[in-house]
């Protein structure tokens, strides 16, 4: 491993804030019950962040183990396919201290999976490394044979000031790494992160411009070399949403509004021009801008609050429900099945 880049405080600071273009505000309007079809009762498992651990339970909160003593997890899962995996994100610091004094600490990231049969074994200290490069994160498991993550390519670089961030695709085994766009390697001041594709290959993302969390933009399948400035005006349009995930019948777009005005937890059309409100963070605490996760019929969603608690809730906004917390809970993955 090459040793750790240099930073520039004040930019770190820049990429931390979220510093949002003000757009006009959203439709408080729910999703009619008409329109969402029949709602049965929630399904499946959801796998979760607790003390930096991951743990399983039952989509009615019953049945919690721990499945991966990471002690480091960071960020939502991700289910395989068949249900038997999850892969997550692990992070850890680097410090660089160099002959001119500057330096500084950053955080760096890798993406593992845990086997649930090791865990049910009495393996919970047992996980197989994804990637090994330093700055791979925020996985969505796509089919059995795709991963789509965020990563900094610059991360294991001792003499880079900026990030380099690029949506990548791999293999769950580790194969197969490939940048999304054939740019990667003439990074400017535009960033794509926190992305999450569909069955049919279209990505919702995440935009950045100068350090600037924007917002919103979804990128077809065979476009993915679409001008960035073509992105920038549809994430413009969609300015202060955050935390993106596909439906698994492609049908809505699920995010988290960060704005002052209309925040909230909301589903909206691929081309976002139905929006419905879900529901605005429960009295007493906050949403957490980590991406929601449908349930496998798409008809409920799962949010973490930032008293540590986990939710469930369909998208007609009803049967809400607290499955955990307040504690130390974050970052729900319902599973595909």
């Amino acid at each position: 491993m090459r040793s750790n880049r240099r930073l520039v405080p004040a930019f770190v600071a820049a990429v931390v804030a979220l510093m949002l273009v003000a757009p006009l505000a959203e439709s408080a309007e729910t999703l009619p019950a008409a329109k969402a079809g029949t709602i049965g009762q929630p399904t499946g498992r959801i796998a979760f962040v607790r003390d930096k651990d991951i743990w399983v339970m039952n989509a009615d909160g019953q049945n919690q183990d721990k499945i991966c003593a990471a002690g480091n997890a960071d960020g939502r899962p991700s289910w395989s396919p068949d249900g038997k995996r999850v892969m997550f994100t692990r992070s850890g610091t680097v410090e660089l201290k160099g002959p001119d004094f500057m330096g500084g600490v950053h955080k760096v990231y890798d993406l593992f999976i845990a086997s649930l049969d090791s865990a049910y074994a009495n393996k919970d200290y047992w996980w197989r490394r994804a990637t090994d490069d330093l700055g791979s994160r925020d996985p969505d498991w796509v089919s059995p044979d795709k991963v789509v993550f965020y990563k900094d390519i610059n991360a294991n670089d001792a003499n880079a000031v900026t990030p380099n961030y690029q949506i990548c695709t791999i293999e769950p085994e580790g194969g197969g790494f490939k940048p999304l766009r054939k740019d990667w390697a003439n990074p400017g001041e535009q960033f794509l992160i926190a992305p999450s594709m569909n069955a049919n290959g279209d990505i919702v993302c995440e935009y950045f411009e100068k350090v600037q969390r924007v917002g919103l933009a979804v990128i077809p399948a065979g476009r993915y070399m679409m001008p960035l400035d073509s992105i920038a005006k549809m994430a413009k349009l969609n300015a202060g949403l955050v935390a993106p995930a596909w439906s698994p019948d492609g049908k809505w777009i699920v995010y988290i509004n960060n704005r002052m005005d209309d925040g909230g937890l909301y589903i909206a059309t691929p081309d976002f021009k139905q929006k419905y409100l879900v529901t605005k963070a429960p009295v007493g605490t906050y949403l957490n801008p980590i991406r929601p996760s449908f349930s496998p019929d798409s008809k409920w969603l799962t949010f973490s609050t930032q008293d540590g608690s986990i939710w469930i809730i369909d998208i007609t906004g009803s049967g809400a429900r607290r499955l955990t917390g307040p504690g130390m809970d974050s970052s729900p993955a319902w599973s595909k099945q």
